[in-house]
């Protein structure tokens, strides 16, 4: 009996030590729970809740472990830490995209507690934009901003985002906290439209957009605007594009000033830090009188810009304008295109399209890439074929024969986002050649044309005659009548020449003579008068019958006498 106590006092002895251990890793300690990390830009933040508060003298000590390490690593500023939470942003993290391990325990000398794992978490998935340091300078009617990006200089958590912080400001009169005005600036920016001696108070906050994350507010900041300028900026900043040419233009009252412009890049608000450095002088805008200049159109680098006016008088300058964005794809003009067109054959009518000239006929270089919206019409209908085409050259089948169309087109931008266009080019109008029908008939036509000329002209000739013979008769009488009046008149019988002939004439006493005579004188007449007007054909005029008058009057004088 006494030796099988024996042994069974032994075996407790020996097993003693492997029982010990147990004790030691926890049995007296209980493990922290609620472990849990905040991370504010680039602080990171262990917190957790602790089971063992009625013990004194407990710590706490946590490890670590991330892809591609096979053992865990002490936590550096997370080792025997008396409170609930510890700073471990002294870590060397290469990516905080990568998944980190965590797990704390409770130590108390030699005895400690186990492992409480906490949930894995990616750093920056976690992390939380914090506040923001602000430096102010005041103006007249303007405050300049200058924030101080998220993180530290050497900040790894927000690398990356830097250029995509958006900056929130609130900002209201001191004496008034109802007048808060929300504004979205860069991190160095102007705040423009305030009151020459007051005070106003801001704050701001970062956000991200992609993800979306919104960070903490800043303490708030106070400032006075100082007193009113004696020169005044000017105001009413704009710009807008006319033919080849940008047109600055804005508002000053006062005379006697000159102005000067400048231009910058757009994206440099977004990078941090102060591009005074960067502004450039716009050629044509140097020592201006007038309240506009002319900046040829090559200035200007494509994109986006900001431009600033300053007034001078004498020696005295005043504060910058507010700055006016534009943009150059936005502001330029897209001239309407040059249309041509030309018949190919009876149904085909082929077109181009070129680019717009200058005035000196140079032509205008598009920035970017346009399609063509073309109207093409018959000139006798109002009936319109609208298409649209990337290519300069093309063709409109299935026409008609001599037939007349016209084309008109104007300039869009490929690039819906734009929706830029130009007003529609000059009307062109062209007439389809004839087809193998149309010749033939054109043929028949010009015949048919020529042969109606010419019987009108015969036709018009006829009726002129006939007019001018009825309404206006010719002054010149018959031949009849001509013949009649060409007898030599009845003076020159009575006074002949030695050139006419004559006949002997004698006078006779005997009364019985005469008388028979007399008798035979009508007869002679009327026979000469008949044989003169039935004459016609001949046209000669016949003495026959009065030289057979005076041969019988001489034979009766013979007979007398004998």
């Amino acid at each position: 009996m006494l030796a099988l106590l024996g042994a069974t006092t032994l075996m407790l002895v020996a097993g003693a030590p492997w029982v010990l251990p147990a004790a030691s890793g926890g049995t007296n300690l209980k493990s922290p729970e609620n472990g849990r990390v905040c991370i504010i830009d680039d602080n990171f933040i262990l917190k957790w809740n602790s089971n063992s508060e009625s013990v004194r003298n407990v710590t706490f000590s946590a490890e670590y472990k991330i892809p591609g390490m096979d053992n865990w690593k002490k936590l550096p500023g997370c080792q025997h830490i008396a409170s609930t939470e510890c700073n471990f942003s002294s870590v060397k993290l290469k990516n905080v995209y990568e998944k980190i391990e965590l797990r704390i325990r409770a130590e108390k000398g030699n005895n400690t507690s186990q492992w409480h794992e906490v949930k894995p978490f990616i750093p920056f998935q976690k992390a939380q934009i914090g506040p923001l340091d602000v430096h102010l300078e005041a103006e007249d009617k303007a405050i300049i901003i200058n924030i101080s990006p998220p993180g530290t200089k050497d900040s790894i958590m927000w690398a990356l985002d830097h250029p995509s912080f958006v900056y929130s400001l609130v900002i209201w009169k001191n004496s008034s906290s109802l007048e808060e005005r929300t504004e979205t600036v860069y991190s160095r920016d102007k705040i423009y439209k305030l009151s020459p001696e007051t005070t106003y108070c801001l704050k701001v906050k970062a956000e991200l957009r992609s993800p979306r994350r919104v960070g903490l507010y800043s303490p708030v900041y106070c400032i006075n605007t100082t007193e009113k300028h004696k020169v005044p900026a000017p105001e009413n900043i704009q710009i807008d594009a006319e033919n080849q040419v940008y047109v600055l233009k804005w508002d000053y009252t006062y005379e006697n000033t000159t102005f000067r412009a400048q231009w910058s890049h757009e994206f440099l608000k977004r990078i941090p830090g102060s591009h005074s450095d960067k502004w450039k002088q716009i050629p044509n805008c140097e020592d201006v009188k007038t309240t506009h200049c002319v900046i040829p159109q090559n200035v200007f680098p494509e994109g986006i810009h900001r431009i600033r006016v300053q007034a001078s008088n004498g020696n005295n300058t005043s504060f910058w304008s507010e700055e006016k964005i534009f943009n150059t794809e936005m502001k330029t003009i897209i001239f309407p295109p040059v249309i041509s067109m030309k018949s190919v054959n009876d149904d085909l009518l082929h077109v181009s399209i070129g680019a717009p000239k200058e005035s000196e006929n140079k032509s205008v270089n598009q920035l970017y890439p346009l399609i063509y919206e073309v109207i093409f019409w018959e000139n006798t209908s109002n009936a319109e074929r609208k298409v649209v085409e990337k290519r300069t050259d093309f063709t409109f089948p299935n026409l008609k024969p001599l037939t007349v169309y016209c084309v008109k087109a104007r300039a869009l931008t490929e690039n819906d986002k734009w929706n830029k266009s130009s007003v529609f080019s000059d009307t062109v109008c062209e007439k389809t050649k004839p087809g193998n029908t149309s010749k033939t008939w054109l043929i028949a036509g010009i015949c048919t044309a020529l042969f109606s000329i010419i019987v009108a002209i015969y036709v018009v000739k006829v009726l002129l005659r006939c007019i001018n013979y009825v309404f206006f008769p010719s002054s010149k009488p018959p031949s009849t009548v001509d013949e009649y009046f060409s007898e030599p008149p009845v003076r020159n019988l009575l006074l002949s020449t030695s050139e006419e002939r004559t006949e002997r004439c004698s006078i006779i006493e005997n009364a019985n003579t005469l008388t028979v005579i007399e008798e035979t004188n009508p007869i002679d007449e009327d026979h000469k008068k008949y044989n003169s007007q039935t004459s016609q054909d001949s046209g000669n005029y016949s003495n026959e019958d009065e030289n057979s008058g005076s041969k019988i009057s001489e034979e009766l004088l013979q007979q007398e006498t004998v």
